[in-house]
């Protein structure tokens, strides 16, 4: 068994997805839009394969709870090394997104950083 894709709903797509594609790589699908609901996406695929659907609709609930909400924490990368965490960390961070922590090396191991992309979605950065 594996996760098919990640699902996540943003409320600017078209610039949600061009961040994904700049900086992970990613590969557009065509755009997927259904007039009756109003909802839109695209499917992302990342050179390993996995997969997000970034998708918007004109009733999506804007309003966002502070702190850790429950459901969607955090899409983490893996890199391959510490250099490429640190070099993606400052181009992201250059673009005017939020870096919230890092890089640095956590209590259980892990080399990371920890970026947003232009919605405020947790994007995990390690090697």
């Amino acid at each position: 068994m594996k996760i098919e894709h990640v699902g996540l709903f943003v409320v600017d797509l078209e610039r949600t997805v061009e961040f994904y594609e700049q900086f992970f790589q990613a590969q557009r699908s065509d755009k997927y839009y259904n007039p009756r609901t109003t909802f839109s996406s695209y499917f992302l695929t990342f050179p390993s394969g996995a997969r997000l659907e970034v998708g918007t609709r004109d009733d999506l609930n804007k309003t966002r709870q502070e702190g850790y909400p429950l459901g969607y924490m955090h899409l983490a990368f893996s890199l391959g090394s510490k250099s490429a965490v640190d070099d993606l960390t400052e181009q992201i961070t250059a673009a005017g997104c939020q870096h919230l922590s890092g890089p640095r090396t956590t209590g259980d191991g892990y080399y990371e950083s920890v970026v947003c992309d232009p919605e405020g979605n947790q994007i995990e950065l390690t090697v």
